[in-house]
């Protein structure tokens, strides 16, 4: 048996139906989202059967990774961070990654897509933990903290190289939710955060053209409304013409006559603002919600240290991604390309996200030593 019976009354059900609920929703909104390319690319079905995939391997390895009792983790760190860095710097070799928009983060299998870097956040969060955990809280100088930065800044170095400046911010995300938890000065925190604005003149020359005109459409989308503001400005047509109730199931103009880009991916909102309008829009914002205030008492009721930091990772880092896609959809943030979790189209992300569930679930049921 992958699961003793008192485990398995200890399982968050509320997540795991609110999960459920957000997966479903996606299938309908894609089902939508790709009724107009049935001619070009195969269509609604093709879409839908392989998310449907994504969602039962992202199941399965959930199931697996939950029966798994994550203090075992530990005794593998070296192991899982090692890995994920041969995958990062293995997909930027050419002929190996393949490249798209610009950008190599992906593996070519068959028809389908790998990124390594949906991947990698959770193996970061798991080796930082790890190195947290360890410390036991007792970080006090920068020569201290400064094996933890470099451990992070690796990795983040070959996801920046792709370039993914939308997983490198997630990631930077969960570390700093992560090193508060773990009780680092708050005076740290506030020294990283300065000196990540004093560098953003130099990082700005690093981003790639695209990048740039992506940030400078954020402030003033009407600069260029036929080529980098286009994508916000559709969809904030789209979002805003579902007024109360939407416009109704494949009814969505923006979406149905394409003039929404990406709508499966990165602007799936938008297909729900649209179709389903604010009371749809709100109904999947409470979803989300609900998925994150159980997630964050999952880091509260940890058993130790090491448990509540993964948690902590896991749930700032889904939270983070969710406000990015939201907030871009809206006109709020900069477009970065980044999916919404458990909604949007994607075999690598639903997967990754349904293994980072089952990686917080797995945290959950062993908030309390099992008596025999």
């Amino acid at each position: 048996m992958l699961f003793n019976r008192r485990l398995l009354k200890n399982i968050d059900y509320t997540m795991v139906v609110v999960v459920l609920l957000l997966l479903a929703i996606g299938l309908v909104a894609i089902a939508s989202a790709t009724q107009a390319n049935a001619i070009e690319s195969g269509g609604t079905i093709t879409y839908v059967k392989k998310q449907l995939i994504g969602i039962v391997l992202g199941l399965v390895a959930a199931v697996v990774v939950m029966s798994i009792d994550y203090s075992n983790y530990s005794r593998f760190a070296n192991y899982i961070y090692f890995g994920s860095l041969a995958m990062l710097a293995l997909v930027l070799l050419p002929g190996l990654g393949k490249e798209s928009l610009g950008a190599q983060r992906w593996f070519l299998i068959g028809t389908f897509q790998i990124q390594p870097s949906e991947f990698a956040k959770i193996a970061i969060i798991i080796t930082f933990a790890d190195l947290l955990s360890k410390k036991e809280g007792k970080i006090s100088t920068w020569q201290e903290l400064l094996p933890a930065l470099v451990h992070v800044g690796i990795p983040l170095l070959l996801i920046l190289r792709q370039p993914d400046l939308g997983t490198t911010l997630i990631i930077l995300a969960a570390i700093f939710a992560m090193l508060f938890v773990s009780g680092l000065k708050s005076s740290f925190l506030y020294t990283m955060v300065g000196a990540g604005l004093a560098a953003s003149p130099v990082l700005w020359h690093l981003l790639k053209d695209y990048q740039k005109n992506r940030l400078l459409v954020f402030i003033n989308p009407q600069a260029d409304p036929l080529g980098s503001g286009y994508h916000i400005i559709q969809s904030k047509i789209a979002i805003g013409s579902g007024q109360l109730f939407g416009k109704g199931l494949f009814a969505g103009t923006q979406n149905q006559l394409k003039f929404l880009p990406i709508r499966h991916t990165d602007f799936i909102f938008s297909v729900i603002g649209e179709e389903f309008g604010f009371i749809g829009s709100l109904v999947l914002l409470a979803l989300l919600w609900l998925f994150f205030w159980r997630g964050t008492r999952v880091v509260v009721e940890a058993k130790d240290t090491f448990g509540s930091l993964i948690a902590a990772g896991i749930v700032a880092a889904m939270a983070f991604q969710t406000f990015i896609n939201i907030g871009m959809t809206m006109g709020i943030m900069p477009v970065t390309g980044k999916t919404l979790p458990f909604v949007s189209y994607g075999g690598t992300s639903v997967i990754a996200n349904l293994l980072a569930v089952g990686v917080l679930l797995g945290v959950h049921i062993r908030r309390q030593k099992i008596m025999f």
